[in-house]
């Protein structure tokens, strides 16, 4: 009788499980080379199809986290990346820019806060400058805190959030569609937060909720120009953003709630948004993709 190779994976030891180590991260936004164990970016797995070549990517958040894997798997499959990313966040950002560059593709670096309109705006004319046009933004930069009491969230936070994750994602949807052709895409990272809230998130939740609607209402917009508008609402993923803004305690335990005992690796979300930003998803849009590890059906 043969033997059957078994070409699957178990996904509850697919990725790093709790309890996690005490993490070194003090403040956000957090470094990857700070975190143990070391996120999985799809470094050493994901293998590209070609399914990008010869695009042209704006992916904000770029540095680390899903954006990182997202910026990696963008460049195997053939895209060059504009890499958006905080001052703070120099570190990271230029590992993600040796990884696409590794791939064979461009890679341009753009410091600086998306919460400025202006900013945002000059993020995409920088990408048509260098590249010529652009075929996907990727909308993903999140600021986020951790409170356990409302008391405890200042104006100046609840404000940054929004503008952050809200207001950025339209002044660069805005600016990206003046120049988008049909064919195009725009993917939004929104959460399970925005659909199964968590109190100590109150401000971060709000704001991802507010993205999924806009994703819905842009993309009926967008629709009008032969653009395609879609969301991934990822669930816990282990990136710098956690241990830097969440209590220790919740750190230690961090995706133990999912189904699979643990939290996704951005690896495991990257494939999303190569699939939503390629012509396989040409009749997708106006859509939320979760992947949350069974918490909830988005």
């Amino acid at each position: 009788m043969d033997t059957i190779l078994s070409t699957t994976s178990d996904p509850r030891s697919a990725g790093a499980q709790p309890p996690f180590k005490k993490q070194k991260q003090i403040e956000p936004p957090g470094l990857t080379s700070q975190m143990e164990p070391r996120p999985d970016h799809g470094e050493d797995s994901y293998q590209g199809n070609g399914l990008l070549k010869g695009y042209a990517s704006v992916i904000t958040g770029a540095d680390s986290g899903i954006g990182r894997a997202v910026a990696l798997a963008f460049a195997r499959e053939g895209a060059d990346v504009v890499i958006s990313y905080l001052n703070e966040e120099e570190e990271d950002a230029v590992e993600t820019r040796r990884l696409v560059i590794e791939a064979g593709c461009k890679a341009l670096l753009i410091p600086g806060d998306i919460c400025s309109e202006e900013h945002c705006e000059k993020i995409i004319a920088q990408c048509l400058t260098e590249f010529g046009k652009i075929d996907v933004l990727v909308n993903n930069a999140a600021f986020q805190t951790t409170h356990s009491e409302v008391e405890e969230i200042s104006t100046e936070e609840f404000d940054r959030a929004f503008k952050t994750n809200v207001y950025a994602t339209f002044f660069l949807s805005r600016a990206a569609l003046r120049h988008m052709k049909p064919g195009a895409a725009i993917i939004n990272t929104t959460s399970i937060q925005g659909f199964d809230p968590t109190g100590q998130l109150l401000h971060y939740a709000a704001t991802k909720a507010a993205i999924a609607n806009m994703t819905r209402t842009l993309a009926e917009l967008a629709g009008e120009k032969g653009v395609r508008v879609n969301g991934v609402a990822p669930g816990p993923v282990w990136t710098p953003l956690i241990p830097s803004t969440m209590p220790p305690e919740k750190v230690k335990q961090f995706g133990q709630d999912s189904f699979f005992k643990r939290p996704a690796q951005p690896a495991e979300m990257a494939p999303i948004y190569v699939f939503l930003a390629s012509r396989l998803a040409s009749y997708v849009t106006g859509e939320i993709y979760g992947a949350t590890g069974g918490r909830m059906p988005v």
